[in-house]
């Protein structure tokens, strides 16, 4: 069985950044998929929560805290140097204005090697839901039915019940009331867009 691959976002408007950031991303984890995103409004019209990791600019972290606070330890901020600058406790940091080597050797901190083969797989939880599920879970929220979850996604309606068994025996839930609440309280659609 193939593994998904991770969905990483970069959002910052410096596209020579976002281009810089991609090719390491690549090197680093070649089998994830990088989006690029100029501003938070297209990062957020994208299903933002099937995201493994955020990189964003400071200037973003700090407009739109409301979103990444909650989502800590998957948001990664990008710095030009790490001094001068107050950064609040656990957060995670990546200082872009160091040379190509360790600033590689720093964002693979973030992922680690698999014993089996050597396809990189990121540190967090194994019993999260994958990007693909969190999209199913979404689009179950706003009341699409099955069928038009696959047209919606472009997959197979088989494609769209084996994601929602997976969903409800990883959290344990299986009416779509019970989903949609874990869907809001953990930031993956809010209130208003049900």
């Amino acid at each position: 069985m193939k593994n998904e691959a991770i969905e990483l976002a970069v959002i910052d408007p410096n596209t020579l950044t976002c281009l810089g950031l991609e090719l390491i991303l690549s090197r680093v984890v070649p089998d994830a998929v990088v989006r690029i995103f100029a501003d938070f409004g297209a990062f957020v019209d994208d299903t933002p929560d099937m995201y493994y990791y955020y990189f964003v600019s400071p200037e973003q972290y700090v407009l739109y805290n409301a979103f990444f606070l909650p989502r800590k330890e998957r948001t990664i901020i990008m710095m030009h140097g790490t001094f001068n600058h107050s950064v609040p406790p656990g957060n995670k940091i990546l200082n872009v204005d160091q040379p190509v080597k360790n600033l590689t050797s720093d964002v693979n901190k973030y992922f680690v090697k698999s014993p089996r083969g050597n396809k990189i797989l990121s540190e967090r939880n194994g019993n999260d839901l994958s990007s693909r599920e969190i999209e199913v879970l979404i689009l179950l929220c706003k009341g699409l039915i099955n069928k038009e979850i696959a047209e919606k996604l472009n997959i197979s309606l088989t494609t769209v019940i084996t994601h929602r068994k997976n969903i409800s025996q990883k959290l344990g839930i299986k009416s779509i009331s019970g989903l949609t609440m874990y869907a809001v309280m953990n930031g993956y659609i809010s209130p208003d867009k049900i």
